[in-house]
């Protein structure tokens, strides 16, 4: 018999706060996290903001000699661990390592640090390449650091579906909890990416907005949209089998009941026409779960602000809730965020369950402008008050991933 999985702790770096309280609270006021372009020199690029988390300093997490041992990704996935750990008054112990997992995903990984020591390379030649490099740049490592920081000796994993990455971690880990390989896992996704060539690669394939004005740049589903905005953060869930969960008495926010996955096997960077792909992931987290469309509430749509995607998602939306689907609130969180890429999935994923909490749906700001292709209901401007007692939270990713959770109130 397949195990329940709960939820017990949620930590949160993004562009919003520097913790999950500040980015809740921000998220509900509808306050944009978007600002001007400081990471980089905005001169060099058509694209003038970005969601930067500005005020996050990596000292207060971890000692000034590792922070230069880890790129901005790790420090990053380290952060929202430890608030997390915290969150689940979780204390990891020798008898326990074994059966706690991390599955932390990233899209891009260090790509700064890349950038950086491909620069020392070119200007001062191999020996001066940091003998960090590939530990700092490969994906894996926010999982790995995060797992050698707590002592957690169970599954070890990151997964790597570009704006998936995130949601299908927390996928992999709820399943590797509910069939008995893990007790505890502690899962999201982590991102890092604005970076020189990550903005001069999007901005060549015309995915990034190019509108000046930070407050209305990222504006999902609305007729003006011309493309996301990059951010860059960290979302990540403590969740244990309910067994687990009641044996130390933990507080629970929400149980997870349904995970989808699927392909597109269409192109790399557009979805299927019609988001087929996304239809089918919607209806497979449904039936994993045993639900009925008109059983969720509220869902946390992957919106990034793109034509293809926000006019095939909701074409998808409309396949899988059918009359249902003009009753169904739905925003897309990335209005005020920005697009977190492979960690957009873990910081949705925290949202919504804050949802279930608070009966609170978030809002889609910036939306002035119907789109006669997004004609559904996605809680404009404004938060909205109501029972939300089940979510669906999508993310799709390049090479055609697609991705949706389910997340539940709690009940015995």
């Amino acid at each position: 018999m397949s195990k329940r999985v709960v939820i017990t702790g949620l930590g949160t770096v993004s562009p919003l706060g520097n913790d999950t309280e500040t980015t809740w609270t921000n998220i509900i006021n509808g306050k944009s996290g978007i600002g001007e372009l400081t990471r980089r020199d905005k001169d060099q690029f058509p694209v003038k903001v970005a969601g930067e988390a500005t005020e996050f300093d990596p000292t207060q997490f971890m000692d000034k000699k590792d922070v230069r041992k880890m790129d901005r990704f790790t420090q990053f996935a380290i952060a929202a661990t430890q608030m997390a750990v915290k969150d689940a008054d979780l204390t990891i112990t020798e008898e326990i390592a074994p059966r706690v997992g991390v599955w932390i995903g990233s899209g891009i990984g260090g790509m700064e640090t890349y950038e950086q020591q491909f620069q020392i390379f070119m200007e001062k030649g191999q020996r001066r390449v940091s003998p960090f490099f590939v530990p700092m740049m490969i994906p894996d490592m926010a999982s790995g650091q995060v797992s050698i920081m707590l002592g957690a000796k169970g599954i070890n994993s990151c997964t790597v579906t570009a704006c998936a990455s995130g949601a299908n971690s927390i996928g992999d880990a709820f399943k590797a909890i509910q069939r008995g390989d893990a007790d505890v896992m502690i899962t999201g996704g982590t991102e890092a990416p604005i970076t020189s060539m990550a903005l001069a690669g999007f901005s060549s394939a015309k995915a990034l907005s190019t509108n000046t004005d930070p407050s209305s740049a990222s504006r999902p589903f609305d007729a003006n949209r011309d493309g996301f905005v990059m951010g860059e953060g960290a979302g990540i869930l403590i969740l244990e089998s309910l067994e687990s969960a009641q044996k130390r008495g933990a507080r629970i926010y929400a149980e997870i009941v349904g995970y989808g996955s699927t392909g597109d096997a269409h192109h790399i960077t557009q979805p299927a026409p019609g988001g087929e792909g996304g239809v089918r992931a919607m209806n497979i987290a449904l039936q994993d779960a045993g639900m009925s469309p008109n059983e969720v509430d509220y869902l946390n749509a992957h919106g990034t602000s793109t034509d293809f995607n926000d006019k095939y998602e909701t074409m998808a939306i409309k396949s899988v809730f059918r009359d249902y689907a003009q009753k169904l609130a739905i925003s897309s969180t990335k209005s005020m965020t920005g697009h977190l890429l492979g960690a957009a999935g873990g910081l949705e994923a925290v949202l919504s369950i804050k949802a279930i909490e608070n009966n609170i749906m978030p809002p889609t700001i910036n939306y002035e402008t119907p789109d006669p292709e997004c004609d559904l209901d996605y809680v404009p401007n404004e938060a909205r008050k109501g029972e939300v007692n089940a979510v669906m939270s999508n993310s799709l990713g390049f090479g055609g991933h697609n991705v949706a959770l389910l997340f539940k109130r709690f009940t015995n």
